[in-house]
């Protein structure tokens, strides 16, 4: 007998399924995605023609168990996340995600939920622990429960757009940021971005071009879910305008030294109803709440040990040394200081500077999700505000963020708080794959270490 949440799932799709199929006949869609986000952000998918819908609202397609890992294998050779069985699992659609591809419009996606199969002999049609996109839902389902709120978020993704028709001339030592010339240099990139973005419904709000080839265009905040999916549906038409115009869209987040980095900051802010909690007309200092605070508190508390969740490739930390460029480099806040690791502000929100443009957005928001339930639960005081430049002298007062992906790992692994919002099987999946990587990194030979090394002695 498969699970509630697979059969509410089903219900759903039964009811949506006459209203898909007249959306379908109408757009001309002939093929449909049916895709979902592996644990590192990725999107896997099968390709079915459009009129089996019925069949696939119902049975969903599958996947190798390895999948929610990318299908990567480790540095000794086994498979990482799959399990001894090699078990395959099933993606089903979420009726409520379906967009017609503007660049193909005989293509139709879903995101997809995963499940154990059916047929399984213990626990058919449970949710897949390693489905990072319902286990999502799930924290912020019981932190509802826990606190009567819900968290809205908002990302800004930055990246790098790499190529030779996308270089800008700059000034010495003058930044190229917000510069209406190195704008009009990306502006068919961004026309084409932004009209594919509001065609798949991103409610595109303003962007602007902050370093040599990077570019931020930011879509609507809403409640977190919604916000993940359509972070990761920017990300995809980003690289489909990359291959359209021959360039490379990058999330990678340190491309290059002495360039600011690609993040990803997550703009956080708690409701109740139409009501954002965050908000305090009356407190004339920060024009935030205590229930802020608190949030606050939490999130400073569970830094460290979020980050590997936060900026989870070798890469990501990059970002952290070169200071200067606007990148956090401790766990302190400040109203309106770009240098601290959460900016407080006015509108009543908490910028989260931490995330980077690597991030798992569904993995980062089930930790902030916890993060703040528990400072809110046991009233976490975030101390005072940094006022002035976190860099430099003053950077020693604050606790340093871990500076590699190992030491970040190791500091997940001992933040309780954290790793309750993975379940057991997608934190070692996790834990797996990213020790992988940093093994791998620490076993590899790079320029750098030729330059420094091959002849130095004698």
């Amino acid at each position: 007998m498969a699970s509630a949440a697979l059969e509410q799932r089903l219900e759903q799709n039964a009811a949506a399924q006459a209203g898909l199929a007249e959306r379908i006949r109408e757009s001309g869609v002939e093929l449909v995605y049916y895709q979902f986000v592996t644990l590192n952000g990725r999107v896997m998918a099968k390709v079915a023609p459009a009129r089996h819908l019925a069949r696939n609202l119902e049975r969903g397609v599958q996947f190798h168990g390895s999948a929610v890992a990318d299908l990567a294998t480790s540095r000794h050779g086994t498979l990482i996340a799959s399990g001894p069985e090699r078990e395959e699992f099933l993606a089903l659609p979420d009726a409520s995600t379906f967009a017609v591809l503007p660049w193909d419009t005989t293509y139709g996606r879903f995101f997809c939920d995963l499940y154990t199969r059916r047929d399984r002999a213990e626990e058919p049609g449970e949710p897949l622990p390693t489905c990072v996109r319902s286990n999502l839902a799930r924290v912020h389902a019981r932190f509802g429960e826990r606190t009567g709120l819900e968290l809205r978020s908002g990302t800004e993704p930055e990246m790098s757009w790499l190529g030779a028709d996308v270089e800008v001339w700059s000034q010495p030592n003058v930044s190229p940021a917000y510069h209406i010339g190195a704008l009009e240099t990306m502006r068919p990139i961004v026309k084409r971005v932004i009209a594919y973005a509001q065609a798949m419904e991103l409610d595109m709000i303003e962007g602007d071009y902050e370093d040599t080839g990077q570019l931020e265009l930011n879509f609507q905040f809403d409640r977190c879910e919604r916000t993940c999916d359509r972070l990761v549906t920017y990300r995809q038409i980003c690289a489909q305008v990359a291959r359209e115009f021959g360039v490379i869209a990058s999330f990678m987040p340190k491309p290059a030294v002495g360039l600011m980095a690609n993040g990803c900051h997550h703009n956080l802010s708690l409701w109740r109803g139409d009501e954002n909690v965050f908000v305090d007309e009356g407190n004339d200092t920060l024009h935030v709440s205590e229930t802020a605070r608190h949030a606050l508190g939490g999130i400073l508390e569970h830094s460290r040990g979020m980050l590997a969740l936060l900026a989870p490739t070798v890469n990501s930390y990059a970002r952290y040394w070169d200071v200067g460029q606007f990148a956090p480099a401790v766990v302190n806040w400040g109203f309106d200081n770009r240098t601290c690791a959460v900016r407080v502000s006015a509108s009543g929100r908490l910028e989260y500077k931490l995330p980077d443009a690597s991030v798992n957005p569904f993995i980062s928001h089930a930790a902030v999700l916890e993060s703040i339930a528990d400072g809110l639960e046991r009233g976490i005081d975030p101390g005072s505000p940094q006022s002035e430049d976190s860099y430099g002298d003053s950077a020693g007062r604050f606790p340093a963020l871990p500076r590699t992906l190992g030491d970040a790992l190791a500091a997940l692994a001992e933040d309780g708080v954290v790793r309750s919002a993975l379940p057991d099987a997608l934190y070692d999946a996790f834990v797996e794959y990213k020790t992988d990587e940093w093994e791998r990194f620490c076993g590899t030979v790079t320029e750098w270490h030729r330059e420094m090394y091959l002849r130095a002695i004698p």
